[in-house]
């Protein structure tokens, strides 16, 4: 089976282990896997703000770019989303990128789904020791259903133990340009959900996608918290935790 990765732009650029961790937990499943060179984004911050232009671009150079594997697999729930919800409804006027944005939507998969629902995988390469607590992102948990696969694959580890925290699917605040534009609101989103992290008492957060980890951690360091890690689902899965090897 050959898969392509979706490294998404928050990966590239503000933690590449996730992408490797990803990497290795797809090998690992017995994928063989290709990282297209010249990928950027996904066109989601520029759909969401309305600059459809840019977006239906974007759209065009990812399709081009990813028609060309069996699946196409993103460590994160929103980029996903955005590929399977979104590029289709772009191209109402232009029936040839319709069809093909349909095939591709067809095709792409969030991580823990993919491994969960596809590959039906029932052991990972990861050996975390200790307590996590799971944030369910929205793009993920209300656009494409992702909550038990995550679980059911932290679950294989044995020396770990889910703590779930209260509300852990309510937003974190992130929301991509929301934190930007309605920067108090986030704040204030974000740290009710810290509260209610810090409340299962784990070792670490973990979730599904960097954009809203990203956010939890920084609130948790403005909120004092020097001790609870944040981690990507795929950094525990693989068992890097973290770490680019």
């Amino acid at each position: 089976m050959r898969v392509a990765l979706f490294v998404t732009c928050l990966v590239d650029l503000m933690r590449p282990s996730v992408g490797f961790a990803a990497l290795r937990l797809l090998e690992a499943a017995g994928c063989e896997v290709v990282v297209p060179d010249a990928q950027t984004c996904c066109g989601q911050p520029a759909f969401n703000s309305g600059e459809r232009r840019a977006a239906v671009a974007l759209a065009k150079k990812t399709i081009a770019e990813f028609e060309g594997f069996d699946h196409v697999v993103a460590p994160s729930g929103s980029c996903a989303d955005q590929i399977r919800s979104a590029y289709p409804g772009l191209f109402a006027d232009e029936p040839d990128w319709r069809r093909r944005a349909e095939a591709l939507a067809a095709r792409t998969w969030e991580l823990t789904q993919f491994l969960a629902d596809v590959l039906k995988v029932d052991a990972v390469p990861g050996d975390f020791a200790g307590s996590v607590t799971y944030h369910d992102s929205c793009s993920g948990l209300r656009s494409l259903g992702i909550k038990a696969q995550p679980r059911r694959l932290l679950g294989t580890l044995p020396g770990l133990t889910l703590k779930e925290m209260p509300e852990a699917e309510a937003c974190c605040g992130f929301g991509g340009t929301f934190a930007v534009k309605f920067g108090d609101i986030s704040a204030a989103i974000a740290e009710k959900k810290c509260i209610n992290a810090q409340a299962a008492q784990a070792d670490a957060v973990v979730g599904g996608d960097l954009g809203c980890l990203m956010n939890i951690e920084g609130k948790l360091r403005r909120m004092g918290d020097e001790t609870t890690r944040v981690l990507h689902v795929a950094e525990v899965l693989a068992g890097t935790n973290g770490k680019l090897d």
